[in-house]
């Protein structure tokens, strides 16, 4: 592979633009092929990427022609376990965009793919790679605030943009809006926590956003505000309090990691760390600093970049994906049973879905 490692983007939208201006800053990075069946986005592309770029309508003779070590799947949700499936009968590495499938079926047949297949194979979970998310887990794992005993992250954010053909206005392209946004948290959750996930008690509603939106004649059916409680195994309590017609919001996002010994509260885009302890009782507020130029490549507060810093060193080192399919499989698993909560008024066993 020498130096440089050559990338394929394999959907050129909205996220595979922001995996296109952090990979411009990646050093030994290099994106010679992109690949999109939308003429517009395909555009889009290749003005960012550059005019030396390959340019494919179809993804699979990216992956037959093109020069290229990786590829980064950034296309619809409902699309990944199809376009996942011709990756594996290549031998490159993989970044798959979140969530890794819309069905747990399709997450399974991915984790048994995976496992075979001689490249890497990475979940993109990028908000695990902001920085101030990152120093949060670092002083849990230090013992700074003790033993975990809750978890609260809070998301009031704006709502959905608008999609190529408008795919994201319906559950069954995305997996439920607990599963197309809230996998990332749920995804925090096991990672901060530490601990096997037991049940979902969850509550949801489509209140405000796409009310009067109708797509040949359906309307939308995502929900736009949720509170879900995750409860693990040893006890501890992990809530997500989601709100997707808050433009209002100080901070987009909130997380309080309380154990017996203290608090941490990370808040974004303010980028700031809070740490706060008990005995003797004191708080200290943090600024976490991130490179202007890597906040100006995207929309997730520099996570993108860091997420590809580890990305390539582990393709560079035969390193094991620090975001395995098995990651992806279960964040995906909680956001299904959360949806399935809210739908039926009722809290979900992990064990209901053979986890």
């Amino acid at each position: 592979m020498g130096d440089l490692i050559r990338y394929g983007v394999i959907g050129t939208g909205m996220m595979g633009f922001e995996h296109l201006l952090n990979l411009a800053l990646v050093p030994g990075a290099k994106v010679t092929a992109i690949a999109d069946p939308h003429e517009p986005s395909r555009r889009w592309g290749l003005a960012t990427a550059g005019a030396d770029v390959l340019v494919y309508a179809d993804h699979r003779e990216l992956l037959a022609k093109a020069p290229v070590d990786a590829v980064v799947i950034a296309t619809p949700n409902y699309t990944h376990a199809a376009v996942l499936e011709d990756v594996f009968r290549t031998q490159k590495h993989v970044l798959v965009e979140k969530p890794l499938c819309t069905t747990l079926e399709d997450c399974r047949r991915v984790e048994e793919a995976a496992a075979r297949h001689p490249g890497v194979v990475w979940v993109g979970m990028e908000y695990r790679y902001m920085p101030p998310v990152a120093k949060l887990i670092d002083e849990v794992r230090r013992g700074t605030i003790g033993r975990l005993r809750m978890l609260a992250i809070r998301e009031h954010r704006f709502p959905f943009l608008p999609k190529v053909g408008d795919w994201n206005r319906f559950a069954r392209n995305t997996g439920g809006t607990l599963v197309e946004k809230c996998c990332h948290f749920f995804d925090l959750m096991r990672l901060i926590v530490g601990a096997r996930a037991l049940r979902v008690y969850a509550s949801g509603g489509q209140d405000v956003n796409h009310l009067d939106e109708r797509y040949d004649g359906r309307a939308p059916d995502i929900l736009d505000n949720a509170y879900a409680i995750i409860e693990f195994e040893g006890g501890a309590r992990a809530h997500l309090d989601l709100c997707m017609f808050a433009e209002g919001s100080r901070h987009q996002e909130e997380i309080a990691a309380t154990g017996d010994a203290g608090k941490l509260e990370c808040f974004l885009p303010e980028s700031t760390l809070v740490i706060g302890r008990r005995h003797p009782r004191s708080v200290e507020t943090q600024q976490v600093p991130i490179d202007a130029r890597v906040l100006e490549a995207g929309f997730h507060h520099g996570s993108t970049y860091f997420e590809h810093l580890a990305f390539q060193r582990a393709v560079r080192e035969g390193l094991p994906p620090e975001v395995s399919a098995r990651d992806g499989l279960l964040a995906v698993a909680l956001g299904l049973a959360a949806e399935r909560s809210a739908s039926e008024h009722r809290p979900v066993e992990l064990a209901e879905l053979g986890l």
